[in-house]
């Protein structure tokens, strides 16, 4: 459930219609999430309020992007939104792990705000185990995408123009039969729950994939 910021006596929830919103899968090698630091930290973003829900480990530390003793004090938890109008970008943070037999609970709570938000698309930042990687995976870029239908009729064209990789679908039986190919994420946390479970006329995007060495 979001959460907005208090910001001098004002709670209203801010309007996210038509926003993409970024985030990471808590995965092997923190790699999407420290993605995402860079980039609130990189486009100064706002912090705008907090995802509650009970499905993540608790914690709370310190603003993560201090850089000033009047900011230094400022509390954060551990799911938090932050926002950028001008570039009709959102930002979910994620710092703790999922509690166990969670993942299902949180993607269904997270899904419903994003059709409540009216977010145009999501893109998901996540990692896999390199040593995981099948043939065609070893050459070239360790770097993959996947997208819905629906996004793949918007952008599909742009992503061969620029030369990025499909995740491949590996032998659901290998060794044994070739036929049956099924998405395989090892070590990426909740991604293909979340790309599996999008509803019809969702638009989700899952975002390059990064090898974890």
């Amino acid at each position: 459930m979001f959460i907005p910021c208090d910001r001098g006596g004002d709670s209203a929830a801010p309007d996210f219609k038509g926003f993409t919103l970024l985030m990471p899968a808590v995965s092997v090698g923190n790699v999407g999430q420290l993605a995402i630091d860079l980039v609130i930290s990189t486009l100064d973003m706002t912090k705008v309020g907090y995802f509650y829900t009970d499905c993540l480990v608790p914690m709370v530390g310190n603003n993560p992007y201090a850089t000033a003793e009047e900011n230094s004090t400022e509390l954060s938890i551990n799911a938090e939104v932050y926002s950028l109008p001008s570039k009709k970008l959102v930002v979910l943070q994620i710092r703790s792990p999922f509690i166990k037999n969670k993942y299902r609970p949180f993607c269904e709570t997270l899904l419903s705000w994003v059709k409540s938000s009216k977010c145009a698309r999501v893109v998901l930042l996540s990692s896999s185990h390199a040593y995981q990687r099948d043939d065609e995976q070893l050459l070239g870029t360790p770097l993959r995408y996947l997208l819905t239908p629906d996004l793949e009729k918007a952008v599909g064209g742009r992503m061969k123009e620029l030369n990025w990789k499909e995740m491949e679908k590996v032998a659901a039986y290998p060794g044994i039969s070739n036929t049956d190919k099924v998405l395989h994420i090892p070590g990426g946390g909740i991604t293909k729950l979340l790309f599996t479970e999008s509803p019809d006329g969702f638009i989700l995007a899952l975002g390059h994939q990064e090898y974890a060495k």
